[in-house]
């Protein structure tokens, strides 16, 4: 790899400056969307669903585990997939470690998928995480929030995802959704983000944006091309990987 330009020290200062600028206006625009996200109305959740834990059956209220707020990342493993999505995978790599920091600032993570909780229990431990996962299958959840498709919708490459009309051929799409409880125990949905908006939980990308070849994914079949479960990484990985379930930039 070769520099694209070179330059003294000083000139590189004045441009680093300039970028810097833009660095610092982009996060005063960051501080702003998060002002007007926490600003949005709240829904209640009229709806009850149950989802399959590892201590039984539990309502959406009970995964809270005694917080007030709760993140929730839509994992893509479907009730017929022998394995969790690569991408989804590649988001939960960063979660365990964030875990205690969510606790101390009450917030509660749980992952859902609609695979079986055997299927999920048996891919989590083979991935050496930690953190809460249970299972939807069964309940209309997934399909609630917008991560689920039927097989017509996938065969006419056709489903509301991101809130608009979308063509994609899976039947699960990634997502990350918050919900809030009150004192009297009622849940209430706060947000929900998709498409690039998953990158939230991806802090490899994040340093990857700060180095000279950036995310290289250019050329790739689908952006996330390169990515893979990360006990299948190989030592010396090719140049074009294959690609992933979930590469999407909508």
């Amino acid at each position: 790899m070769n520099p694209t330009t070179t330059t003294d020290r000083e000139q590189w200062l004045a441009q680093r400056l300039a970028l810097l600028a833009r660095e610092k206006e982009l996060s005063r625009l960051g501080d702003e969307l998060a002002e007007a996200r926490r600003a949005l109305p709240w829904v209640r959740m009229d709806k009850r669903y149950v989802f399959d834990t590892p201590e039984g059956p539990r309502g959406l209220a009970d995964l809270f585990d005694g917080r007030s707020q709760l993140l929730v990342q839509h994992f893509m493993l479907g009730p017929d997939w022998e394995q969790g999505c690569k991408s989804c995978s590649f988001m939960a790599d960063h979660t365990d470690g964030m875990l205690a920091h969510l606790a101390a600032r009450d917030v509660g993570f749980v992952a859902i998928s609609r695979a079986p909780l055997a299927k999920i229990e048996r891919f989590r431990r083979r991935m050496g995480w930690n953190f809460r996962w249970v299972s939807s299958h069964g309940s209309d959840f997934n399909r609630d929030f917008g991560v689920s498709f039927t097989p017509a919708e996938v065969a006419a490459q056709s489903m509301h995802y991101n809130f608009a009309q979308r063509p994609f051929a899976n039947d699960e799409m990634p997502g990350v959704s918050v919900f809030a409880k009150n004192g009297a125990g009622e849940v209430f949905h706060t947000y929900s983000t998709y498409g690039r908006g998953v990158e939230v939980m991806m802090g490899t990308y994040r340093l990857l944006d700060l180095t000279p070849r950036g995310r290289h994914e250019d050329g790739l079949d689908n952006t996330m091309g390169w990515v893979r479960h990360h006990d299948r990484y190989e030592s010396a990985p090719a140049a074009k990987a294959g690609g992933s379930c979930c590469g999407s930039r909508a």
